[in-house]
């Protein structure tokens, strides 16, 4: 990968025209150093300003990195871009140049895209909707990466991925871990539609079926793989949609994990304020403990839903509930027992609580702890 500076210059502000001739960067950062003629040497990076770069597709850039700061006359300023390929920050380039008088500049670092190359504003990192492929290609993906598995080698093995829906977050783990392999199964084959998703979210025509992943329509209950193939798991929103329980599904995640593999899972948790999966249908989070099924069934069957983004994927009220209806209902206190039964050792977890519920008289049966808990991610390695 070639990244190239074309222009550092340090009036009326710092700019850099920087060119990438290869197919994306991940992550990018810049750190601005600051050497004035007499007092200590001044340090700024990108990511402290909350510019978050996840990537950059082919082209010409211009970065502005001002800095409310007076610097003096004769102060040199050094510009280092990094990127995080593999999980792996490296210096790509960097240029000086001098401060020919003492500036003020307006604070602020800005990215804007150049001639003939895709609009900043149109990438998915970029976009202020929050779209459905920033929340897997980008968010899901960074955070199994870098939060959980914590750059693991493990990752850069062999990897499955049970219930990997329309494979966004396969693809960035793909691109970003470069594992041995990964693979997707899902029987309901969403996968079959991601290279027109990636189409539409400007990603690169050549990265959007790595050689390294690939996906099949197995049934989680049935994986047809051999024992201890696999050296990761994951299982990202999908365990509580197994209809008829997950317990099998866990049996054979445990059996094509390796001994001393890891094991991902983010389960919906159905008693939680996103549990119920019919937020498109209803204000009230808790809405399914407090209607008995039969009015709750009308309600969902005689409406339309709000369709929040799915990457193009709309669905009928009618399937809306019998997804309802398939829900297991998992709780973090029982999900962490089942997963210790089974030989699971959890390494590392997080829990997400709602800051506010209202404990009404309907909900008084559930524990404070079951309808507070809202989201859970847990990493298990399997002992023995």
């Amino acid at each position: 990968m070639t990244l190239t500076i074309a222009r550092f210059e340090a009036q009326p502000t710092p700019v850099c025209e920087f060119e990438l001739d290869d197919d994306i960067l991940f992550d990018l950062d810049a750190e601005l150093i600051v050497d004035p003629p007499d007092g200590p040497r001044l340090q700024y990076f990108l990511r402290q300003t909350g510019l978050d770069i996840s990537w950059l597709p082919r082209g010409r850039y211009r970065l502005d990195c001002a800095q409310a700061r007076g610097w003096p006359a004769g102060s040199r300023l050094e510009l280092i871009l990094r990127d995080r390929a593999n999980s792996t920050a490296r210096q790509r380039a960097r240029a000086e140049t001098t401060l020919a008088q003492s500036p003020q500049w307006d604070s602020g670092w800005r990215l804007a895209s150049g001639a003939d190359t895709i609009p900043i504003q149109d990438l998915s990192w970029a976009r202020a909707d929050n779209n459905w492929f920033f929340r897997h290609f980008d968010h899901a993906a960074r955070t199994i990466i870098h939060l959980f598995f914590r750059e693991d080698e493990r990752l850069r093995g062999r990897v499955l991925d049970v219930g990997c829906g329309d494979g966004i977050t396969d693809l960035g783990i793909a691109l970003r871990m470069q594992p041995e392999e990964l693979i997707g199964v899902d029987p309901f084959r969403g996968y079959e539609r991601l290279p027109e998703i990636c189409r539409e979210h400007q990603l690169p025509q050549a990265l959007r079926q790595p050689p390294n992943l690939s996906f099949r329509p197995d049934d989680a209950n049935q994986l047809d793989f051999d024992d201890n193939r696999f050296d990761v798991v994951l299982s990202w929103g999908s365990l509580e949609h197994i209809a008829g329980g997950y317990d099998r599904a866990l049996a054979e995640i445990k059996r094509v994990l390796r001994p001393g593999g890891l094991f991902f899972a983010h389960p919906g948790l159905f008693y939680g304020s996103v549990g119920n999966h019919l937020g498109e249908f209803f204000d009230d989070p808790w809405i399914h403990l407090k209607l008995d099924e039969q009015e709750l069934r009308e309600r969902v069957l005689s409406r339309q839903p709000r369709y929040m983004d799915r990457a193009g994927e709309e669905s009928s009220p009618a399937q809306y509930w019998q997804w309802y209806k398939e829900l297991n209902p998992i709780t973090v206190d029982g999900f962490e027992r089942e997963l210790r039964e089974l030989g699971f050792e959890p390494r590392r977890f997080a829990l997400r609580t709602d800051p506010v519920v209202d404990y009404s008289p309907q909900l008084q049966q559930y524990s404070m702890s079951t309808l507070g808990l809202a989201e859970l991610y847990v990493v298990c390695e399997k002992l023995g």
